[in-house]
């Protein structure tokens, strides 16, 4: 199987790259749903009617693979109630009305002379992957840094449209590099390789500005193409090392963190704010001016569209995430939550579905594949319900990115059925 060799180019629309990132401070409310991340649903620790601030921690972390969340804006709990996830899975939330004040919490940094002093301040952040995984980011740090030889920072972004990572590396320098400081202390991290996609100018000159400052920091400008975000092609594009399949990256000494995990890190180690809000990416074709937005975790897609002005048309979709990965949502009361990196309007021509035609055997699919799997091989597969052939055919090693179906001349929905083999696959060996 080839690895990593393979990236497509996609249309970039970067329209808020070069454009100051505007916050909102003025919501009418949040709901926070108590699982923002991969792992255990938080527990509430707030009940209806009582009065928080921005800051205020409203829910505990439910066990080490959990993460405690904090009230973004100040006012009043109005509702603990349950709320349904975009996966179908029921879990408790916190609705906060906003008395308007954006009153904060007295916070102070917290104290770290340790490895476990920094673990312990990274838990209670509230941080997890901010790249869109939502894995706890203390968990992940929890390793043997002696068996890392590299601790890779990820700001390629190479969905179209995104730039919430671009505005991080332009705009927080200063946080990233505390953080790398620490972990250089505390964790004993030696090399860190930082890599950027060659079409941020500005964020590639401020990051190398950054490693003369920092011992043991590279900087790697990558292809702005599509997909070398992934943890699989960002591991072998910086280190040339192959992640073999169903292996972490600490399996092969490598750890990898998205660059604004990094900057949420090191605001909390200097002032002990924790993670209540984001850069979120405010475009697509319906937008009449799109932004991008520091928007307070919780507050509606409608009140965050509504922030940037009205509608050029109608959406007929809405998408939290980039085109390629993200997620259509139900409506637009749907939350900004801690992974939501973009919302996207997207008009009825862009979202139309074009009618399917049966395979030519062209081979796009295969060609194209980051991880050189052959989709129009397990359509086949799945037709038949071939469990045996779907696991030959490493079907589980996809990783959805979609480049298949985006390439496909007769419009076959690929990646949809590699979703539903791999579904398939696990449902056989359970």
């Amino acid at each position: 199987m080839a690895f990593f060799l393979n990236s497509i180019p996609v249309p970039l629309k970067k329209n808020t790259a070069d454009k100051p990132a505007l916050r909102m401070t003025e919501v009418k409310s949040v709901t926070l749903p108590m699982l923002m991340h991969k792992g255990t649903p938080a527990t509430p620790v707030v009940k209806m009617g009582d009065l928080v601030k921005v800051g205020t921690k409203i829910a505990e972390a439910n066990g080490e693979l959990s993460s405690p969340i904090y009230a973004s804006i100040s006012g009043k709990v109005t509702k603990v109630c349950d709320y349904l996830t975009a996966s179908g899975e029921r879990v408790p939330a916190v609705i906060i009305t906003a008395d308007g004040e954006m009153t904060a919490e007295e916070l102070s940094a917290p104290v770290v002379n340790s490895r476990e002093e920094l673990l312990a301040a990274i838990r209670e952040s509230g941080v997890v992957g901010l790249g869109g995984a939502g894995f706890p980011t203390h968990v992940k740090l929890d390793v043997d840094f002696d068996k890392v030889d590299t601790l890779i920072v990820n700001g390629t972004e190479c969905e179209p449209y995104i730039t919430s990572d671009n505005h991080t590396m332009n705009e927080r320098v200063d946080d990233i590099e505390y953080t790398l400081n620490a972990f250089k202390q505390y964790f004993g991290v030696k090399h860190i390789v930082i890599g950027v996609g060659d079409n941020k100018k500005t964020s590639l000159e401020n990051m190398k500005a950054l490693a003369t400052r920092v011992e043991g920091v590279e900087v790697l400008a990558l292809p702005s193409t599509y997909s070398h975000g992934s943890e699989e092609a960002i591991v072998f594009h910086t280190t040339k090392k192959v992640l073999p399949q169903g292996k972490l990256p600490i399996d092969i000494g490598c750890v990898v963190c998205n660059v604004t995990t990094l900057a949420e890190i090191g605001k909390y180690l200097q002032t002990g704010i924790p993670l209540v809000e984001r850069y979120v990416t405010v475009d697509g074709s319906c937008v009449k001016e799109p932004q991008c937005v520091i928007a307070p975790i919780g507050v509606s897609l409608e009140e965050l569209f509504a922030f940037v002005g009205e509608f050029e048309c109608e959406p007929e979709r809405v998408v939290v995430g980039g085109p390629m990965m993200g997620i259509t949502v139900p409506s637009l009361a749907t939350p900004v939550l801690k992974t939501t990196n973009a919302a996207l309007a997207l008009s009825p021509a862009e979202t139309k579905f074009p009618k399917e035609s049966p395979c030519i055997r062209c081979g796009r699919c295969t060609n194209n594949c980051p991880l050189g799997i052959a989709p129009a091989a397990i359509e086949k597969a799945y037709a038949k319900r071939d469990v045996e052939e779907l696991t030959a055919l490493q079907v589980n090693a996809c990783m959805e990115c979609g480049s298949c179906s985006y390439l496909c001349p007769a419009h076959r929905p690929l990646v949809q059925t590699n979703k539903l083999a791999k579904m398939l696959v696990k449902e056989a060996n359970n």
